[in-house]
């Protein structure tokens, strides 16, 4: 199941996931890697990495293991379709989140003006 919104971290991770990958399928990424790209005021620890990257797994985006590369700690990440295509969902999303926040306002605007124009005709 692919989660409609995540949340600030496992967008951060997935971010960096993203980024990383270079528009590859599979790719392999250290966790030292991994925390470079993503922003220092997050301070991951690298169980806390771990944590959201199985959440982002758990939830369709890729799938990753863990493997050993020259006796330093690497992840094997294999993209999903939900993964590939990350950055065009989260963009409609925001477009929807602008979109709702602009027809919010006008309606506000209108609903103003409608009182006031009452106000004149019965005030």
């Amino acid at each position: 199941m692919i989660s409609e919104t995540l949340n600030r971290r496992e967008s951060e991770v997935m971010n960096a996931v993203y980024e990383l990958s270079g528009g590859k399928e599979r790719f392999l990424v250290s966790p030292c890697e991994l925390a470079a790209v993503l922003p220092a005021r997050g301070k991951y620890s690298e169980e806390t990495l771990e944590r959201t990257l199985n959440s982002l797994a758990l939830d369709g985006y890729f799938e990753f293991v863990e493997s050993d590369r020259k006796g330093e700690k690497t992840y094997v990440i294999h993209m999903r379709e939900a993964g590939m295509s990350y950055r065009r969902q989260d963009y409609q999303r925001k477009r929807g989140l602008v979109f709702r926040i602009v027809v919010a306002a006008l309606g506000a605007v209108v609903t103003f003006l409608v009182g006031l124009l009452l106000r004149a005709i019965f005030g």
